[in-house]
């Protein structure tokens, strides 16, 4: 055919899908442009000559790189210990001179007790109980620590004492190799039927590391203060997550036929993700961190389900085959809303950070 004849640069031709093997038979809405069994060297060249994966590469390839990016700009912009100012020592002494100096001689224990409510009332508390009828060194000394304790916490607030941020970075890692393994896949699987199959699973794997990767800011940061409710949460999505790679590793699993089950099930995972953002819904639901992040998790999970609608029902290329061949099929889209979801969790995950800083449990 006439297009079969079509040559690149180095002379490799495309074909049309009746030519592809079966292994490559994925989607009979695009019609032709099919690399096929091309040498490795011009399969790496590939990258730069048009076909019906040029776009798949370099959506996803520019999509690693901008979260390789981000992931550099967040590990080295996000605040540290040692970028926060530290109490004076110099002023945590005089403090404690001042607390002696407010214990005067007084003729008895109650005079001296009303003298240092008055003088101290939120701080003298738990020190000098209501029956108290004794005063010894041990009560200055308490009451000199809990004075510190509250000044250390208005100039050194929690913000200070950092949250952890792993679990944000866990959903960056998540990103970049989910970004990665597509990449890899649709620009070397013209290669062999071998080559296909090991990026296809690594695809695969890298889309369940995504959707598993990303609970982990929200379960964590959400559930922080109710280690609980964290665990469960993470320990359900972590084996989910490594459930559904496992099966994707699988060869059987890779068959067309299997597209839509394919479909039900990673959709199903992110969907499973529903029940920890109602929960922190209730939860904090008197604190406007926890609204604006769900939003940000409402914007990707559309935009993730989207993808997955655009990719099990083929559109638009379904309405017009042949005509998408090349640019405005439904697996580019797939990956446009794929980097747009991540993108928008990305965001919600500065929030997650930005509340936690603040305020703590």
């Amino acid at each position: 055919m006439e297009q079969q004849e079509r040559g690149n640069a180095k002379g490799m031709r495309t074909v049309e899908f009746e030519a592809l093997p079966d292994y490559m038979r994925d989607n009979e809405y695009i019609t032709g442009h099919y690399r096929l069994e091309w040498p490795l060297k011009h399969t790496l060249l590939s990258i730069f000559t048009i076909h019906n994966e040029t776009l798949n590469v370099w959506t996803h390839l520019l999509g690693f790189i901008f979260f390789l990016c981000l992931t550099i700009y967040t590990a080295t912009k996000l605040p540290n210990v040692s970028d926060l100012p530290v109490p004076s020592k110099a002023n945590l002494h005089r403090l404690q001179s001042d607390v002696y100096s407010s214990l005067p001689s007084l003729p008895n224990m109650a005079e001296l007790q009303a003298e240092l409510r008055t003088a101290l009332p939120n701080w003298v508390g738990n020190c000098l109980p209501e029956n108290s009828t004794s005063h010894s060194n041990g009560t200055v000394h308490c009451i000199f620590q809990t004075i510190k304790d509250d000044v250390a916490n208005m100039v050194y607030p929690h913000s200070q004492r950092p949250i952890t941020r792993w679990p944000f970075f866990v959903f960056l890692g998540g990103a970049t190799f989910c970004l990665l393994a597509s990449t890899s896949f649709h620009w070397l699987c013209c290669h062999s039927e071998r080559l296909y199959m090991i990026f296809l699973r690594l695809d695969y794997s890298g889309i369940a590391a995504l959707i598993a990767a990303s609970f982990y800011p929200p379960v964590y940061y959400s559930f922080m203060c109710t280690p609980y409710l964290r665990n469960m949460y993470l320990t359900a999505i972590t084996l989910l997550g490594i459930a559904t790679i496992i099966v994707s590793l699988f060869p059987a699993f890779q068959n067309p036929k299997y597209r839509s089950c394919r479909a039900i099930l990673f959709s199903g995972m992110a969907i499973w993700g529903i029940a920890p953002v109602v929960h922190k819904v209730i939860l904090h639901k008197d604190q406007p961190e926890a609204l604006h992040t769900t939003a940000y998790e409402i914007g990707m999970g559309c935009f993730y389900v989207l993808g997955v609608l655009v990719y099990a029902t083929r559109i638009p290329e379904r309405w017009k085959p042949g005509k998408f061949d090349i640019a405005g099929h439904s697996h580019q889209l797939f990956h446009i809303l794929v980097i747009a979801g991540a993108y928008t969790h990305y965001q919600a995950g500065l929030l997650y950070l930005k509340w936690r800083d603040l305020k703590g449990c």
